[in-house]
């Protein structure tokens, strides 16, 4: 070997991995592979689903999951059956997280068995979380006749002294319980923790049938108000921390709702629909024109073609007119035009800060944007390839997302 040229070999990326052709189920799957870090998932047997996954087929992502998910909930049943609670609370732990798996790209949402997926994720998960001695709370927060569920993890603190509450969730895709280790780190800081799925998210969205919202004060509020009465709590020193489309989230909801002192966005996210756009300006150039000139009706039925010829496009559009309560591609754009904070950021009050990733895939340039535009106390974190976490929400690098945002909480809150 020429020792001279060693030097001049092109750096390897550790990512894409080149398991997917598509580059968004790459994402997702990197996204459940850094579940390990928290015990959520194994890697062997991520590697080995995704091994079996046949992307021309539009049910095998769930299937496969969903085989997965079986197996670990078998496996559960015949470690509690020899009363190995651990192993057991385990086994359901890491089932629990590929049902979500498997719901993340279910092709259609209205299947009944998107429910029965949603039920087992749920009690594979309590019941995990009791095997296992975590000690949580399973609440019901009560939200325009209904009620929201969450999960409070209560921090051991001081005699006679309140402690403060991160309270978290997550945007479009992931659910509350992807995000245990929030809860975990925020206890041993000796911080409170309250995960919940909002409107359109998670468990809200399947079961509930409750869409998203822009106006997302109108979701905090609720949570805010409900917090406060627990006499532990101390609500004058909150953390609302938003991810993924959360990181558009939280700073809406802070443009009125003054009770939170801390702020994290991430990535953070001036105008959600505007990072939409200009992702279908990528993928669908041709049609985007269509939308804009005001032919809605052609711009559908053009829509409608093109998702019968492009699968990732078809489940994508589905999803997201689901997940927003719209029946049209059309309805569905117009109502994202809601989803922008450039006239009332400047309302925010509480120190925010907008984390951004050098290989964010998602939003774009929209972190800059945020911090640019607000007129608060303000901090930016920027994670970049040399520290791992340069992608979107940071996945197989949650270490490092941990120590830089909770350093930072720790230091104002």
């Amino acid at each position: 070997m020429d020792k001279k040229n060693v030097n001049l070999r092109p750096k390897k990326s550790w990512y894409p991995l080149g398991l997917f052709k598509d580059a968004v189920l790459e994402s997702v799957f990197l996204f459940y592979l850094g579940s390990t870090w928290q015990q959520l998932a194994d890697i062997g047997e991520c590697f080995d689903t995704a091994s079996r996954i046949d992307e021309e087929n539009e049910y095998s992502w769930s299937d496969e999951w969903t085989k997965t998910a079986d197996r670990l909930c078998a496996l559960g049943d015949a470690c509690l059956k020899e009363d190995h609670h651990l192993t057991a609370g385990a086994s359901y732990l890491r089932s629990s997280t590929y049902y979500r798996a498997a719901l993340h790209r279910y092709p259609d949402p209205t299947n009944e068995q998107v429910k029965r997926l949603t039920l087992k994720v749920i009690k594979n998960y309590h019941t995990a979380l009791t095997l296992l001695a975590v000690p949580f709370e399973v609440v019901s927060i009560p939200y325009m006749g209904t009620s929201l569920p969450g999960y409070f993890f209560r921090a051991n603190k001081k005699k006679h002294r309140k402690a403060p509450v991160i309270i978290f969730h997550s945007g479009r895709d992931a659910w509350a319980e992807d995000n245990l280790w929030i809860a975990e780190y925020a206890v041993k800081r000796g911080y409170h923790c309250l995960l919940f799925d909002g409107p359109g998210q998670g468990k809200v969205i399947r079961l509930q049938g409750i869409p998203f919202r822009p106006d997302w004060e109108n979701v905090i509020s609720p949570v805010v108000d409900f917090l406060e009465q627990d006499r532990e709590v101390d609500i004058k020193r909150s953390v609302l921390m938003g991810f993924s489309m959360g990181g558009f989230l939280a700073p809406r909801a802070l443009t009125t709702e003054k009770r939170i002192k801390l702020c994290v966005a991430n990535p953070g996210v001036l105008n959600w629909g505007e990072s939409v756009f200009t992702s279908l300006n990528f993928l669908i150039p041709q049609l985007m024109p269509v939308f804009f000139a005001g032919d809605y009706d052609l711009f559908d039925e053009k829509m409608k073609a093109y998702m019968e010829e492009n699968a990732f496009i078809k489940w994508g559009i589905i999803d997201e007119m689901w997940k927003h309560g719209t029946g049209k591609p059309s309805e569905l754009l117009l109502k994202l035009q809601q989803y922008s904070n450039v006239d009332i950021v400047s309302n925010i009050s509480c120190r925010t800060l907008v984390v951004d990733g050098t290989g964010e895939e998602f939003s774009r340039g929209q972190a800059q944007k945020l911090y640019d535009a607000l007129v608060c106390p303000k901090d930016f974190i920027l994670f970049t390839e040399e520290d791992t976490g340069y992608l979107h929400c940071q996945p197989g690098a949650l270490s490092i997302s941990y120590t830089r945002i909770f350093n930072w909480i720790d230091k104002y809150i």
